[in-house]
């Protein structure tokens, strides 16, 4: 289950289930290695001979000295933390709404606020590279946004990855939040003038989820207008909830993946929105 502080400073990784050191021991295939929890002795992952990576606690507190040197305190009072873990706690997803970070967007109908959001993932099992996004949250609806590659650091847990070097790109990639809240203005400021299943066609394949998200988008813009930023609306209600209102649940695998595919759903939006397509309605 997630866990939700509202702290400062922004969050407490020691203490929490991500709180532990990272061993390792030879399998019996050759250029493979176990990956272990040191704290409860279970056996996470099996990795390369070459995989290296930094700790969670080192990883995320890593993040938030970032974040506090380069924002002003009154930008990350009442700061929103999310932390969710999956795979027996081999995988971390830190997402951080800043509240007081804001700009408004105006449609023909409907004003809402887009408030700062940072998202952070950290594997120590192979299969999660090293990941900061930054973003925005919708307040009206509470959907989060990611807009495809802008302002991401990814890097991956090779003999080569070093710590130190992600930390100084993130420190060079602090978000422009002013110039996304514009891209965003302008997509409000876009009228919808496409077939809606005709486009929706075109860069989502399942034709089951095509009519879902029609219907979704549907709702959005009786709400926001018939505008793109309507139609974006749509996509990040799908990559925030997995519910019966927009119909994209999430089957219950009996596992803890949920963060992971949650994310995943983001990253289908991040697609969307970077296709020619979607470039293709919001061109001057």
């Amino acid at each position: 289950m997630p866990l939700d502080f509202v702290t400062n400073p922004l969050f407490q990784i020691e203490g929490s289930d991500l709180d532990f050191k990272v061993g390792y021991e030879p399998t019996k295939m050759q250029g493979k290695k176990y990956v272990i929890n040191k704290s409860t002795g279970d056996y996470i992952g099996i990795v390369g001979d070459g995989f290296n990576c930094a700790s969670h606690p080192q990883f995320f507190n890593g993040i938030k000295q970032v974040i506090q040197d380069n924002r002003m305190p009154h930008e990350l009072k009442d700061a929103k933390v999310r932390i969710s873990t999956a795979r027996n706690n081999a995988f971390g997803l830190l997402d951080i709404t800043l509240p007081n970070v804001e700009h408004e967007v105006i449609t023909n109908k409907h004003r809402t606020v887009i408030n700062e959001r940072i998202v952070a993932l950290h594997g120590v099992d192979g299969s999660c590279s090293n990941q900061a996004h930054t973003g925005a949250i919708d307040s009206y609806c509470s959907n989060g946004q990611i807009t495809g590659d802008f302002n991401s650091i990814i890097m991956k847990n090779t003999k080569g990855f070093v710590y130190g070097n992600f930390i100084n790109k993130l420190k060079k990639a602090r978000a422009n939040f002013e110039l996304r809240c514009e891209m965003l203005q302008k997509w409000a400021d876009t009228p919808l003038n496409v077939d809606g299943k005709t486009f929706l066609s075109s860069i989502i394949k399942s034709e089951k989820m095509v009519d879902k998200m029609y219907e979704l988008a549907h709702r959005e813009i009786a709400k926001r207008g018939k505008n793109v930023f309507a139609l974006y609306s749509a996509f990040t209600n799908y990559s925030s909830y997995a519910d019966d209102y927009n119909g994209f649940t999430l089957r219950n695998t009996g596992h803890d993946t949920q963060a992971e595919s949650m994310w995943k759903r983001e990253q289908e939006v991040a697609k969307w929105i970077n296709s020619p397509q979607f470039k293709q309605l919001v061109a001057a």
